[in-house]
């Protein structure tokens, strides 16, 4: 069976409509509906069934902040109010507690307005803090809490006697 010359272009056409059909060509096709139509990235996520998110209830809560470790509620008897500025009383601490036998100084640090002492055998820090009223004095260990043992409470009974506390 021979094909006419007239045929032949429609068998093209018929062709091409057969194999543009089969490749799913859009003029083809049902409409599609819904997020499936949509490009794969701006379709929305699909969580999986039985994915459910964790609690963030907690996640971004701030502690509450500590006292400072020679704040009035700390025991009486490692800190003590001393009037005027900071730096001052400062200033005034140093000279005390180069006169008192047995302090030794190892260092100083006005900027955090600390000294780091030894007094009978015991390392700790004697802290000066600006308040609203003045100043306030401090015995504290390495940690910043109020420093415990005898010697911070008898060199801090010392520096309340001379600074007139």
């Amino acid at each position: 069976m021979r094909f006419s010359q007239a045929s032949r272009p429609f068998a093209l056409v018929l062709l091409a409509v057969a194999v543009a059909g089969a490749s799913g060509c859009s003029w083809f096709k049902k409409g599609a509906k819904g997020d499936y139509a949509l490009a794969p990235e701006m379709r929305p996520l699909e969580v999986p069934p039985g994915l459910t998110l964790p609690s963030t209830a907690g996640a971004m809560q701030i502690p509450a902040a500590a006292a400072p470790a020679a704040s009035p509620s700390a025991p009486a008897s490692t800190w003590f109010n001393v009037a005027g500025s900071r730096d001052e009383t400062f200033a005034k601490l140093g000279d005390v507690l180069a006169t008192i036998p047995g302090v030794t100084v190892s260092s100083k640090a006005q900027l955090l307005g600390v000294y780091d002492v030894s007094y009978e055998g015991v390392n700790f820090l004697v802290r000066v803090v600006a308040k609203d009223a003045g100043s306030y004095i401090s015995a504290v260990d390495p940690r910043g809490l109020p420093a415990s043992g005898e010697a911070p409470v008898k060199l801090v009974a010392q520096l309340k006697e001379k600074l007139g506390g």
